[in-house]
């Protein structure tokens, strides 16, 4: 929502000649009457000021601007009066007045106070928006690391998708990280409390499919010598990850389906229904609608599970998070092993965000592991046609800039020091990187 002020006056002429002032300069601004309608429309996420003359029947500023304060008392208020009464000034003040314009006033001192209030009120906006960030987002961003726009957006759909019930089918290559997004949607959503419970479809034969799925009976078959939980019933209440959901076997598709559809199962040996409620996260590397058209898959199925689907993009599509990720894995290898990580050089973070990460987050590990070790160096870099070069130029650019700001807390005026860039060049490769001052401010900073 853009900024705005809201002007109260019980006088019809003094409210459309300041509106007038205001917009003529750029400002949104809407109109009171009285204190009243002006209490209406503020809440403490008002995105900006108000503007209040003091002598008004009812209500008038001085109790308007306590009532304001009881809301938010971080909301900047601009009291008018024609009085001249130095005495009400000093007591508005001491109120918590943000200032206090005598009349007759000039457009240029109005504008001016109005100009210096809406900086601090976006200040104080921006700032409890990256606590609420920081509070709400702070775990996630430890979980999946990255500055890159996509994962970003990655992890915004993740907190959204978070405190849903629907199912969400995961897409994304080999290694690049499907059961921590999993993980995410399950530790960030109301179920947290209850059981994550995983399976790896590809990894279980499918002789024993339907017991790991939805448990037996003592006696049930050869070797049932005990009565067992199935992974669906293990995760009541809480999610049940499909992992490779695509080598799921088709008559377990079938009972699955049913689960879904009746929120029951049935232990294998027992004709006894057991109600469950659950979550189905699923991740898969083909597309499920291509297993369907081979006959693989049953597609009422398909359905059930993709309520919602997340996109995991390949390592090589964030270049710009590799040396990021690679120094959190570099570093977090040589704690687990009591040793420090060797510093990287310029020449091998160049080969890093040149080779191609077949592998993606899992082969990146084993890289950055193998160089708080000792043992290798990273991997060569790989032969790219067209832009290689230059997309290498823009994860490392992009790489620079975000280092600068954290270094600086968002301090603009020091990272145009730092790296010797003008305000404008440096505005404009923030803007094409995607990076927000914002988003580097100190998190109690007001």
């Amino acid at each position: 929502m853009s900024a705005q002020v809201i002007v109260v006056d019980d006088e019809a002429a003094i409210r459309e000649a300041v509106q007038q002032w205001l917009e003529l300069s750029g400002f949104t601004v809407r109109t009171c009457a009285s204190a009243a309608e002006a209490l209406a429309l503020v809440d403490r996420d008002f995105p900006g000021i108000v503007v209040s003359d003091v002598r008004m029947p009812g209500s008038d500023g001085l109790q308007l601007l306590d009532r304001l304060l009881q809301v938010d008392t971080d909301l900047p208020v601009i009291l008018v009066t024609g009085h001249g009464d130095v005495p009400m000034a000093v007591q508005a003040l001491r109120q918590g007045a943000y200032d206090f314009i005598e009349k007759p006033f000039t457009p240029e001192r109005l504008l001016d106070s109005v100009r210096r209030a809406l900086d601090k009120r976006r200040l104080v906006c921006e700032n409890r928006q990256l606590r609420q960030q920081v509070a709400d987002k702070g775990r996630i961003e430890s979980q999946l690391i990255g500055m890159s726009r996509s994962m970003e957006n990655l992890r915004r759909q993740i907190l959204e998708l978070a405190g849903t019930s629907v199912n969400v089918l995961i897409r994304g290559e080999t290694g690049s990280g499907k059961e921590r997004v999993a993980r995410c949607l399950h530790d960030f959503s109301p179920r947290a409390g209850k059981a994550f419970a995983a399976l790896n479809c590809a990894a279980i034969p499918e002789t024993i499919f339907e017991s790991e799925l939805f448990g037996h009976e003592s006696g049930a078959f050869t070797g049932a010598q005990a009565k067992r939980i199935g992974r669906i019933e293990h995760a009541d209440g809480g999610t049940l990850f499909l992992d490779e959901v695509e080598s799921l076997p088709l008559a377990q598709q079938v009972k699955l389906l049913r689960v879904l559809q009746e929120k029951t199962l049935e232990r294998l040996g027992s004709n006894k229904s057991i109600q469950v409620d659950l979550r189905v996260i699923s991740a898969a590397k083909p597309d499920l609608l291509d297993e369907v058209r081979a006959g693989r898959f049953r597609e009422d199925l398909v359905y059930r599970l993709n309520v919602a689907t997340l996109h995991i993009p390949p390592l090589r599509e964030r270049r710009e998070d590799i040396p990021l990720l690679f120094e959190h894995f570099a570093q977090e290898a040589a704690r687990r092993h009591g040793r420090e990580a060797p510093p990287l050089a310029p020449s091998e973070l160049a080969r890093l965000l040149g080779h191609d990460w077949p592998g993606n987050v899992r082969e990146l590990i084993n890289a950055a592991e193998r160089h708080a070790l000792g043992l290798s160096s990273p991997p060569p870099a790989e032969r790219f046609a067209g832009q290689a070069l230059a997309q290498q130029m823009e994860a490392f650019e992009a790489q620079c800039l975000h280092n600068a700001l954290l270094h600086c807390q968002g301090n603009i005026t020091a990272v145009m020091e730092m790296l010797q860039l003008p305000r404008r060049t440096l505005n404009e490769k923030m803007q094409r990187h995607g990076l927000s001052r914002g988003d580097y401010l100190p998190g109690g900073e007001e």
